[in-house]
């Protein structure tokens, strides 16, 4: 739980600064992204064996029957916290300081493959095609590799994680 709060905490500082309610720092992205990183992957699935449902664990009962899937999440979250981190000092897209924004003329990210931002291979948002490295995601502005790692966040949380009271 202790990792799971690190990185929201990450994710709420980090929305500030993208949402430019607070001044961009590449500085920070860059040592929050290493924060999820740190607790993304193999280091997050190994937080949970089989059965873990007691409290204080938030964790749903799918998350061992569809262990695969969270497994795929746990990767994600990994792959595009390190993009993360190499995408810090490409700056913001909305702020006109990053470096080469990926945009087409639908104002939709390219990923290469024409199937839109999140063509993760975890079937998440409905293709099969292959997830985005992080060598590709370093390229984007960084706003736009934040909010992968956040809806990665999000669908983890909606799938594998009991509702608060």
């Amino acid at each position: 739980m202790d990792a799971m709060m690190d990185m929201s905490k990450v994710v709420k500082s980090l929305s500030a600064m993208m949402r430019g309610e607070v001044d961009y720092d590449a500085a920070s992205v860059q040592a929050g992204a290493l924060i999820i990183k740190s607790h993304a992957g193999k280091a997050m699935t190994s937080l949970f064996p089989e059965g873990t449902t007691e409290a204080p664990s938030e964790a749903r009962a799918e998350i061992w029957t569809d262990w695969e899937a969270f497994e795929a999440l746990a990767s994600q979250l990994e792959t595009y916290a390190t993009g993360l981190e190499s995408a810090a000092d490409n700056g913001l897209a909305m702020s006109g300081d990053a470096q080469g924004s990926m945009m087409d003329n639908n104002n939709s990210m390219m990923t290469g493959n024409q199937n839109g931002m999140m063509g993760g291979g975890s079937g998440m948002m409905g293709t099969t095609q292959p997830m985005m490295t992080a060598e590709q995601l370093a390229t984007m502005p960084a706003d736009s590799v934040f909010n992968m790692v956040a809806q990665t966040c999000s669908s983890c949380h909606t799938k594998f994680r009991l509702e608060k009271k």
